[in-house]
């Protein structure tokens, strides 16, 4: 976990922080897992609002969407859902050959080394020599009364979900008055059990404030 305190926000000190915090977890775990004798692995999404600057930086397939208006009243229109990280899987063509360049195949089934779909993780140690990484994508953008909340959430909330439906969904709750904690237990129910999720399953809903 990262705390940043700045009166004057430096996005590039923000960024290094970060990555620094994605490169220390990934290590800690590999010594974990070194020691403990298992070899799994996380994806990850992370978000920090630092002053009016948001952050987003993630690893695999988890993903964090914004719910944005395009006047900043959440009231007679809909909210468009905007997709905040790329997805990072051994099947896309920039993976692939970063992959390959660290001497690691992408099978038939787009799956590292025939196995991994993702390819970027912490932890995953079998992989880390044929191009696992946890070097994380970083996205960020000003705070604006335009956008209402985030929704961060693993691959198997998002195989049943699509952003704009999950954007649509948790509005709904949030306009009948639900507590944030309440709308992000009703996302994941509605995945798991009126969807059929069969994946793990696990999402949080920020909802910026306003004054």
């Amino acid at each position: 976990m990262l705390f940043l305190l700045a009166y004057h926000l430096d996005v590039k000190a923000a960024k290094r922080a970060i990555l620094d915090g994605f490169r220390k977890t990934d290590e800690d775990l590999l010594k974990e897992s070194s020691s403990g004798g298992w070899q799994d692995g996380a994806t990850a999404v992370c978000v920090w609002v630092i002053e009016k600057r948001v952050f987003i930086a993630n690893i695999g397939d988890a993903k964090a969407v914004v719910a944005r208006s395009i006047d900043g009243s959440d009231k007679g229109s809909a909210l468009k859902a905007i997709v905040l990280t790329r997805e990072h899987k051994a099947i896309y063509p920039q993976e692939r050959a970063r992959i390959q360049k660290a001497g690691g195949t992408v099978g038939s089934n787009g799956r590292l080394q025939g196995r991994l779909e993702v390819s970027r993780a912490f932890g995953d140690r079998q992989f880390k020599k044929v191009g696992v990484v946890a070097t994380p994508d970083i996205h960020s953008f000003d705070l604006t009364y335009r956008e209402h909340f985030i929704i961060l959430g693993c691959d198997g909330l998002w195989g049943v979900f699509g952003p704009s439906d999950a954007v649509e969904f948790v509005h709904k709750l949030l306009k009948e008055g639900l507590p944030v904690t309440a709308v992000s237990r009703c996302l994941v129910r509605e995945a798991v059990r009126e969807r059929r999720c069969k994946d793990n399953c696990t999402a949080i809903v920020i909802v910026f404030r306003r004054k």
